[in-house]
């Protein structure tokens, strides 16, 4: 386990992905959607959403450690999707850095909203996330969801930070 003050060293560093992580995103992503995490997502639309993603590593070219794409859906949201920290640097701050991130970068795209469909309720509500309805998102429903397994019966909840 990582100690807490070890995640304001210069140890961690936070980075746009490149194709060279793509696999090391996947591996993360379906270790984390086999214990219910997240939805898994495949391999060909990572490599198709390669831009999305920034992660966070050790030290330059060491092994991933933790996630997340801010994927834009319409001309006023983007979604926080695919975040995950590895277990062993978890409660250290990073999945709030990753999602901090991508809300200075939904600013910068001056998007009005940014919303998750998730698992992790708690999590959200302490970045000030709040609970809304999935028919609040219809690009998001016809877009991506009616293509998932679960569809109609999605299980995730929708959450929205406004901008």
């Amino acid at each position: 386990m990582v100690n807490k003050e070890e995640i304001n060293s210069s140890n961690f560093i936070l980075r746009k992905a490149k194709i060279k992580d793509v696999k090391q995103i996947h591996a993360l992503l379906m270790e984390s959607a086999a214990r219910g995490k997240l939805l898994a997502r495949p391999l060909n639309q990572l490599y198709h959403h390669l831009r999305e993603f920034v992660v966070v590593e050790t030290e330059a070219d060491k092994p991933i450690i933790a996630c997340v794409a801010l994927s834009i859906t319409w001309s006023d949201s983007a979604e926080v999707r695919s975040l995950v920290v590895d277990e062993s640097y978890q409660k250290l701050g990073l999945g709030r850095k990753l999602v901090e991130h991508c809300i200075k970068e939904a600013k910068e795209f001056e998007l009005k909203r940014v919303f998750t469909l998730t698992y992790q309720v708690d999590f959200f509500n302490k970045l000030n996330f709040k609970e809304i309805t999935k028919d609040q998102l219809p690009q998001k429903i016809w877009a991506d969801c009616i293509h998932c397994p679960k569809f109609p019966e999605c299980d995730e909840t929708a959450m929205i930070f406004n901008l």
